[in-house]
């Protein structure tokens, strides 16, 4: 109720957008099939809300967000599960800066609702909601644990040399951004348990975001990250249709060369980016997760009413 009632309070529109779509898209995950019987076509249950609601920003709505499920085709773990909830919104003439204020004064403002406090205990340690928030460069973040500096490795071999060089333990990835991703995710996202921003993904990391003047090999992307989890993700949205194409493009080329979560080819967005898109900032906050901490359960299946579960096998 809260965030709703901060994101309207701010003029944004409350929508709703397909759940089944013919081409699944917004983020890196695999999809779940269905097909339909009466138009004789594959569907896919979105993996995320994303370049439709960005198509409402195209169509003249200044600001919107939508609260709703997402599905994605994947494995099930203590904050991990195949259908989830997801609050997406986003902002015409705002860029990631204003993303991250968003976030910093919406969570203070969710947190003071539930607790009465910025200030509270999750697993018997104490967590500070109140702004402002660190911000900390992603290749900064890596470089300080790993001792790896991802700007001067840009190839998968020289990255693969260098993690050996340093008998760094991590799984080795087909990709140079899923192997930047790996060597984040073990090294530095278990020591983010205050609310922290990381901010200045590689453009190989992020297809939906844009270049950072004058660094273009890096993005206007941050992720959100409380008690070692990701709660948010957002950028400052692509709105150049031709280097979106080349984005896609580059996608379906790590999918070929075996990445089954890179981002299809979408061409009705890409025409929705010609009519033009103004500058743009976007933010996802997974629901889930965010409960997790404010209830200080250890498992996203104790804050899902009914989580998915194995079948029994005795």
């Amino acid at each position: 109720s809260t965030m709703r009632r901060v994101l309207d309070e701010r003029g944004f529109l409350e929508v709703e957008t397909p759940v089944l779509q013919p081409l699944y898209g917004g983020a890196a995950a695999r999809p779940f099939v269905t097909y339909h019987n009466a138009l004789g076509q594959n569907l896919y249950l979105r993996i995320a809300t994303e370049l439709y609601l960005k198509r409402l920003i195209v169509g003249g709505f200044p600001g919107v967000y939508e609260i709703g499920k997402n599905f994605r085709n994947e494995g099930v773990d203590r904050s991990h599960n195949p259908e989830f909830t997801m609050m997406e919104c986003y902002q015409a003439y705002a860029d990631y800066h204003a993303m991250m204020a968003l976030v910093e004064e919406m969570l203070g403002e969710i947190c003071l609702a539930v607790h009465g406090t910025t200030t509270i205990s999750y697993q018997g340690r104490e967590l500070e909601f109140r702004p402002p928030w660190p911000r900390i460069a992603m290749a900064d973040a890596i470089a300080e644990r790993t001792g790896i500096d991802i700007t001067q490795h840009p190839d998968l071999a020289s990255l693969h040399a260098a993690i050996a060089d340093r008998g760094l333990r991590v799984d080795r990835k087909a990709s140079w951004a899923k192997q930047v991703d790996e060597l984040f995710s073990e090294f530095v996202q278990p020591h983010l348990f205050q609310p922290t921003f990381i901010i200045d993904y590689p453009v190989a990391m992020s297809p939906l975001a844009k270049r950072i003047p004058g660094r273009p090999d890096f993005t206007e992307r941050f992720e959100a990250f409380i008690a070692g989890m990701e709660i948010g993700n957002a950028f400052t949205e692509l709105n150049d249709p031709f280097d979106q194409e080349e984005r896609f493009r580059e996608q379906l080329r790590a999918f070929a060369a075996g990445d089954e979560e890179a981002h299809q080819m979408d061409e009705d967005f890409i025409n929705a980016l010609r009519y033009g898109m103004p500058p743009t900032g976007g933010l996802g906050i997974g629901i889930d997760r965010l409960v997790m901490v404010l209830t200080d359960q250890p498992t996203i299946r104790e804050v899902i009413l009914f989580p998915h579960l194995r079948e029994r096998t005795d």
